[in-house]
C-alpha cells in the first residue's frame, strides 16, 4: 500500500524559529553553520510589483526560498523528525523536498490491518505538520494498493481518511514523474512514453 501524501506550499509555511529550534535538536547543529543559516533566513522582504506601480516592502517571516540550492535541503531538515514518526508505525518512509509517501506490505489475508496502521500513521502525521504550520492537501493525496491482477478484485476499496477528508484509493498514480500502476505493469507509463514520443515525431516530420 502506498500513499502519496501532498503539501500545501511547503516551502512557503517553512517557520523560522522551528527550522532552527530543529537544526540544534534533531540534527545537532549549532555554531558556524547554525550562524549560516540564520543569517541566510533573516532580514529577507517580498513586494509585489505592477506595471508602474511596487507594494510595500515586508519582512518574509517564514518559508524558504523554493529555486535555490538551500530550499530543498532546508525543507528536508525541517521534515526529518516525520521519518522515525512512520516508523514508530512499522511503515517505510520517503520523503523528496516536498513529496512525502509512506508505503507498507501485507500477506493477502493481512490487508485491513495494515490499512488501519496507515490510517493512524496518516493521522499522525497530520497532527505533526498541523504543529508545525504544514498543511496536507487532501485532494492532491493518492493511495494505491499494489498487487498482481488476479489478487486486484481482493484488495479494500474503503477510502483512508486525510484529516477531515477521505481519500479513495486509485488505480494509477504519478510519482516523481513515473507512472505506477496497481498492477505493477508500468502499461501507463509505456504508453505516455509512447505518446511523447510520436508526438516529437510528428513535430520533426512537419519542419523536415
Amino acid at each position: 500500500m502506498l500513499t502519496l501524501l501532498d503539501l500545501s506550499a511547503a516551502f512557503d509555511t517553512v517557520d523560522h524559529p522551528i527550522l532552527l529550534r530543529r537544526f540544534i535538536t534533531s540534527h545537532g547543529g549549532n555554531g558556524v553553520v547554525h550562524s549560516w543559516i540564520s543569517s541566510y533566513l533573516a532580514n529577507r522582504t517580498q513586494y509585489v510589483r505592477c506595471p508602474g506601480f511596487r507594494s510595500t516592502p515586508l519582512p518574509v517571516l517564514c518559508g524558504v526560498p523554493q529555486g535555490s540550492v538551500p530550499g530543498p535541503i532546508l525543507l528536508l531538515l525541517y521534515t526529518a523528525d516525520l521519518v522515525q514518526l512512520v516508523q514508530s508505525f512499522e511503515l517505510y518512509p520517503h520523503l523528496y523536498a516536498d513529496d512525502t509517501q509512506i508505503y507498507g506490505y501485507c500477506r493477502p489475508g493481512d490487508t485491513d490491518n495494515l490499512r488501519k496502521r496507515v490510517a493512524d500513521c496518516v493521522a499522525a502525521v497530520a497532527d505533526w505538520m498541523r504543529s508545525n504550520r504544514l498543511q496536507l492537501n487532501a485532494s492532491k493525496t493518492k493511495v494505491l494498493w499494489c498487487a498482481s491482477a488476479r489478487r486486484q478484485s481482493q484488495l479494500p476499496s474503503d477510502p483512508l481518511a486525510v484529516g477531515s477528508d477521505l481519500v479513495s484509493p486509485v488505480r494509477c498514480v504519478r510519482d516523481l514523474g513515473i507512472f505506477i500502476d496497481a498492477d505493477l505493469t508500468m502499461r501507463t507509463q509505456v504508453s505516455q512514453t509512447c505518446s511523447k514520443c510520436f508526438a516529437a515525431l510528428r513535430q520533426l516530420r512537419s519542419i523536415r
